[in-house]
């Protein structure tokens, strides 16, 4: 049986080929109104506990969607993007179904999660540890860039959950280290990136030696090209869940377009990061991150970098601090951004130009995560007015690019003024 939502208007329809067979269940991200209760879905009361106690009380769409069948065994296909709430929809089941199947060997875990990069490593174990602490499971994650000894005196330990990078799990399954043969749960999160990434080899060695009868629940942006060759090759019988989302990364958004003039620009960044709880500023090198950092330090904004030339351990504390609020502005390269699962990110700033219009919507959609609405503000020096122009012709957009000095006040309420003000 096929049941689907009725797509808002500003959707286009997507035709994502998926395994022949597999059921179809499609619902709209913003559609709010009819939230579900995650004790009516099923989950166990310990569970709900610490849910309602985080002040988590009622399902996204993809959890209502998803949870009753992954609580069942069957295997699950989801096509939600990143911020829709995708980690307790796996998490939940995979937890309470590992509940039963606890006494863990050592290096044999019951339930494993491959994700593509070691930041959303380390988020979905923080998302899932409170969770199974309260159920007396043992969970671990393990990726590259950390110290492998910690991670394989953990293992020997015992573990029931472990959430790994590819690479990473083979290595410490090379040595002896992890085994994947008890595994009876496995979820593949981000499956489309992980194909991007080239890693659907690694995948598949690991889903070639899973030695028991398993379930599988996959979650990806999109179900086609090698994703729909892997749910038709490993998955059996699976129900498709699709959560719909609407165009909101423009529609939807607070867009200015400020000209700032080179010797201003970083005192008009600090005057924007200032006013706002919680910021993401896009550059397009590690190095223009580290000294964008420096600047808006000296104008008294705190601020840390994220980018692939940092330790593992300081990416992981700056990603903390800014989650956590501890720090509000965050400026990162597109490239350490991808996979990012922040909540709550009231502004983005483009302080170097996107590379495109696709790069403009994947930043900008920062500060739109599970239908809150924001503001994206681009910094624009002269002679990328041109450039910022046809960016935005192609998103469809008809916005003057307002000239501005950082004592202007409009700076410290984004959303409060019309674009057409002071339009040159």
């Amino acid at each position: 049986m096929t049941t689907t939502a009725e797509r808002p208007s500003s959707v286009p329809s997507e035709d994502d080929s998926t395994a022949e067979g597999t059921d179809s269940v499609v619902a709209d991200l913003e559609d709010r109104s009819d939230l579900t209760a995650f004790a009516s879905l099923g989950v166990d009361p310990a569970l709900v506990a610490v849910l309602a106690s985080q002040g988590i009380t009622a399902a996204f769409p993809i959890q209502a969607m998803t949870v009753a069948d992954a609580l069942a065994g069957r295997d699950v296909c989801g096509k939600a993007k990143t911020g829709s709430g995708k980690t307790l929809a796996f998490g939940l089941p995979l937890l309470q179904r590992t509940m039963a199947s606890r006494a863990t060997k050592p290096g044999r875990p019951r339930a494993l999660v491959l994700v593509p990069t070691r930041e959303l490593a380390v988020q979905v174990h923080d998302v899932l540890d409170p969770l199974a602490a309260s159920v007396d499971l043992r969970i671990a994650a393990v990726y590259g860039g950390a110290d492998i000894e910690r991670q394989v005196k953990k293992l020997r330990r015992g573990v029931d959950v472990v959430i790994a990078t590819p690479g990473r799990l083979i290595d410490l399954g090379d040595r002896g280290e992890l085994s994947v043969a008890d595994i009876e749960t496995l979820v593949l999160d981000e499956a489309d990136r992980m194909a991007d990434m080239g890693f659907m080899p690694q995948v598949e060695w690991v889903l070639r030696r899973l030695e028991r009868d398993h379930q599988t629940l996959l979650f990806s942006a999109t179900l086609d090209g090698a994703v729909d060759r892997l749910v038709s090759r490993y998955l059996h019988e699976p129900v498709m869940h699709e959560v719909a989302s609407r165009r909101v990364t423009v529609e939807e958004m607070e867009h200015r377009f400020i000209e700032v003039h080179q010797m201003d620009r970083v005192k008009v960044c600090a005057a924007i990061c200032r006013n706002t709880d919680k910021a993401i500023v896009f550059v397009r090198t590690k190095r223009g991150a580290d000294r964008l950092v420096e600047q808006l330090q000296k104008e008294r904004v705190r601020a840390g970098a994220i980018h692939g030339d940092l330790r593992q351990a300081q990416r992981e504390r700056t990603l903390k601090d800014f989650t956590g609020g501890k720090l509000p502005v965050l400026v990162a390269t597109d490239v350490a951004a991808r996979g990012l699962d922040i909540d709550a990110v009231d502004i983005v700033v483009h302080y170097d130009p996107p590379e495109d219009h696709k790069a403009y919507l994947h930043r900008s959609g920062r500060t739109a995560r599970a239908g809150e609405a924001g503001v994206v503000v681009s910094l624009v020096q002269w002679n990328q007015v041109l450039e910022i122009e046809r960016i935005q012709t192609r998103l469809g957009l008809r916005m003057p690019i307002v000239e501005m000095f950082s004592n202007d006040p409009r700076l410290a309420d984004l959303a409060g003024w019309e674009p057409t003000e002071g339009a040159a």
